[in-house]
Formats: C-alpha cells, sequence, structure tokens
C-alpha cells in the first residue's frame, strides 16, 4: 500500500487540504475475505442510525464509492457545518445517492450518541437514502478514525475535538482523497461523482494551454466569507434552510448583537441571550456553530448581508410594484437578450449584462402591460450597481420570463435548456448542455444541472 500526499488548490477559492491516494493492489480481492478486510482497512462492526449492525469493510465500503466524516452531535464547532455542507453535496449527487454513492458520518462519542440521538440529528438536516449515521465501541471508532486518516490526537487548543476533514474514496479503483469537510459544495460533488469514476467517463477533450486559463477571479471578501461559512445554513433572499434566511437581518438585529453571534455564538448562547435561545428552539437545535471568524470577519460578513439585501428587496419592490399579468404574450422576442444577460453574469461582465437588460426593457415595453414584470426586472438591472444586484435581478427577470413562456407556451428555441443551481435554488434559460452559472459566474461556473421541465 502506497501513500502519496500533496497540496492542491480546489476551484472557487476551496482548500483540498491533502489528497491521499492508495495504490490500487493486486491482491485486494484475495484479501477482502481475510479478517481485516482487503488486508488494511478494518472489518469492525458499527451500529448505524436505525439500530442496524454492519461491518466497516464488508458491508460500507467494498465495492462502493464513500464519503466519510467524523462529528459528534453535541459540537458547537464544525461538525453543523459540515453535516449541512454534506446536505448540500448530497442533494447535488441526487438519484446517485444510496445506488452508487455512500456517505457515512461516524460519531467520536458513542457513549452519548446512541442510534436514536443519530437519527434525530441526521433528521435534521435531511439525511436520505445512502447516508448513514454510525455509533460502535469507542476502541473501533478509533481505529477506523486512525487508518482512514481522520483521527485527530486530543488537543486542549482544538475545543472541537478533531479536524473537519471528509475522506472520499472509490474502494473498487483504490482511489482515495482526503478533504475539507467544509469545502465549497460543488467541488465536493465533482469530486465524489466526477474524480471517483473518471476512469469510466474520461474527457476526450484535448486539455488547455496554461495561457488559455481566464485570470483569477478577485472575490468580494465579504462574498467569499460567506459563501464559505454561511451558505451551507443560509440563503440571502432564497428562502430558510438549517438556519434562517438572513435578508433584512441587519435591520432586524443590531450590528453590535450580530457581530458577537457571529464571532462567538456558544458564548450568547451560554449568557441566556434570548434570540439566541429562541433561534436554536425554532431550528430544531441545529445550533449556529463556532465559525473561527474575527470580529473585523464578522464586519465585512454582515456589510455584505445588508448590501445582498438591498439588491434582493429592489428588485423584490420591482417586481412587486409592476401591474400584474393581464394576458398572456409572447416573450421570445425577449429570449436574446435575456440568454445575452445570462452570459454576461456567468463571465463577470457587468456591462454587458446591463446593455443586454436594456434590450430587453425595450422589448418589454411592446409587450405592453402582461411584461410589466419583465420590464420592472430589466429596469433594475440596467441600474445595477454591482453584481451582486445584476444577479438579484436576473433571478426576477427569468422567473417573469420563464412565466411568460409557460403562460404562452412558447417554445425556447434551439438548444435552449432550462438549469438549476441547488446552491442558489435558481433555475435560468442558457444555450447549450454545458453548465454555465450566472449566479455565481466564474467562481463557480458549472453549479448546477440542467432540468427536463420549467419551473
Amino acid at each position: 500500500m502506497r501513500w502519496k500526499c500533496w497540496q492542491a488548490v480546489a476551484p472557487a477559492a476551496a482548500i483540498c487540504l491533502c489528497s491521499v491516494l492508495f495504490a490500487a493492489s493486486t491482491s485486494l480481492g484475495a484479501a477482502a475475505d481475510s479478517e481485516r478486510g482487503a488486508g488494511y482497512f478494518p472489518n469492525v462492526v458499527l451500529t448505524t442510525q436505525h439500530g442496524e449492525t454492519v461491518r466497516f469493510y464488508d458491508d460500507l465500503l467494498k465495492g462502493k464509492i464513500v464519503a466519510i466524516n467524523l462529528i459528534y452531535t453535541t459540537c458547537q464547532y464544525a461538525c453543523p457545518l459540515e453535516t449541512a455542507r454534506m446536505s448540500q453535496v448530497q442533494k447535488k449527487l441526487g438519484d446517485r445517492m444510496g445506488r452508487d454513492v455512500f456517505f457515512y458520518s461516524i460519531t467520536i462519542d458513542p457513549e452519548h450518541d446512541t442510534p436514536a440521538v443519530l437519527k434525530e440529528y441526521g433528521e435534521k438536516f435531511g439525511a436520505g437514502p445512502g447516508w448513514l449515521f454510525l455509533t460502535g465501541r469507542k476502541e473501533d471508532i478509533d481505529l477506523v478514525s486512525r487508518k482512514i486518516g481522520l483521527y485527530s490526537q486530543p488537543d486542549p487548543g482544538n475545543p472541537d475535538g478533531h479536524r473537519p476533514y471528509l475522506l472520499v474514496g472509490n474502494e473498487v479503483t483504490g482511489q482515495w482523497m482526503r478533504n475539507s469537510a467544509v469545502d465549497n459544495a460543488g467541488f465536493l460533488a465533482r469530486t465524489i461523482g466526477d474524480w471517483l469514476t473518471s476512469w469510466q467517463t474520461r474527457s476526450v477533450e484535448p486539455l488547455k494551454s496554461f495561457a488559455e486559463v481566464p485570470a483569477r477571479l478577485t472575490l468580494d471578501r465579504g462574498q467569499y466569507t460567506f459563501a464559505n461559512h454561511c451558505a451551507a445554513c443560509h440563503t440571502i433572499g432564497g428562502g430558510e434552510q438549517f438556519g434562517p434566511d438572513l435578508e433584512g437581518v441587519t435591520a432586524r438585529r443590531e450590528a453590535d448583537w450580530l457581530s458577537r453571534f457571529i464571532v462567538a455564538p456558544e458564548k450568547v448562547r451560554e449568557a441566556g441571550d434570548p434570540i439566541a435561545l429562541a433561534l436554536r428552539a425554532k431550528y430544531k437545535s441545529v445550533v449556529m456553530p463556532s465559525l473561527d471568524l474575527g470580529t473585523e470577519d464578522a464586519k465585512v460578513l454582515i456589510e455584505y448581508i445588508e448590501r445582498q439585501s438591498r439588491a434582493v428587496a429592489a428588485a423584490r419592490a420591482g417586481d412587486a410594484a409592476a401591474p400584474p399579468v393581464v394576458a398572456a404574450v409572447d416573450p421570445s422576442a425577449t429570449l436574446g437578450p435575456y440568454l445575452r444577460v445570462q452570459t454576461a453574469l456567468n463571465l463577470d461582465d457587468l456591462t454587458a449584462a446591463r446593455t443586454s437588460a436594456a434590450a430587453i426593457a425595450e422589448e418589454a415595453a411592446k409587450l405592453g402591460a402582461g411584461a410589466a414584470s419583465m420590464s420592472a426586472a430589466a429596469a433594475a438591472l440596467q441600474q445595477a450597481s454591482d453584481l451582486v444586484a445584476a444577479r438579484a435581478a436576473f433571478a426576477v427577470l427569468g422567473d417573469a420570463l420563464m412565466r411568460q413562456v409557460k403562460e404562452a407556451g412558447t417554445a425556447l428555441g434551439d438548444n435552449v435548456k432550462v438549469a438549476y443551481c441547488p446552491m442558489a435554488q435558481k433555475y435560468w434559460l442558457q444555450k447549450g448542455d454545458t453548465i454555465r452559472n450566472p449566479f455565481y459566474g466564474k467562481s463557480m461556473s458549472d453549479c448546477g444541472r440542467l432540468n427536463a421541465t420549467l419551473p
């Protein structure tokens, strides 16, 4: 068995902490029936959240593609964020979960985390088929975690008790990689869903030269912080997830309270703060974890949430203020410039997006009152001062356009596809089968999937 480690930078500023490959052994088949299973992995008995006993190698690893992390249900640090991120990845993998991809979350606190406790914890995060929460004897769990490279020595300086690592692997091919369990959900889904089967789905496209790689995108610090620390549980204007929708939270809460809660949520709860305790009760005890952020991080995060909230509210107000649709209209004339806006936002080109929005407004005006929603959204997009505001307006515009397309029964045209991003929880129209996400742009261009029908 050979080990090879290296550091690599993943897409969208998501950092792959350490990759570990186990070279495939020709003797794996013969060793599979040995006491240790495959000659390396322990075959200890564990218990699922459903009370069923399983063997680690024979039942959980053998012949499977897996993702494994360590958690404990009373954790107030990385575990809730890890589990929420895994839930996002689960949604991205869709019906592959439980069919050819399996998740295993193993508790490091088996004394407390009984099957019943683990079952309740998994249900809070929407764990579906193929995702098991496991407990067992402490010595067996320690053995497993050591063998798979996830064990952490007790460290008084690390109140979490372990590192937020995720081991992904394909037992058949011997490919294994250790990532951060709180990494970008799109990157993790691609790693699990594509890289581990790359020998089957090898691309025939020639590799681009380094000179052809686009210039690195400079991300807004607030946007980056939100994407990496908050987006697993929250949206801004996209509805509730595992925590509240944060749209307008800066108007509802004092900035000082928000800063204290972001920096040290456990201290705010311990002090008996009624808001913090009410949030914990409302969201099924899925607590806000300690994110290891400082006051300066909290400041830029609060500013980003306020900025994004204003953009979302402005776009929504424009849509709500529009007259109701009085009759179905043919929106085909607006589809061309809409697609140009989609392409521009995918390329982070605000100028091109606003220019095409002007064309939409002109065409929508010709359609009369029935296209007032599109007119209002296009106007908001024209006035957008940054990409955040432009994308918020584009979401409203897309909803209005797709609603009109549906009501009018208009054909989308050759090669126009419906796409959906589970992270942004947004639909859009685009040309071609290659996902080009307009809501994340270059940072996560391929985040999303094609949808068979209009929403």
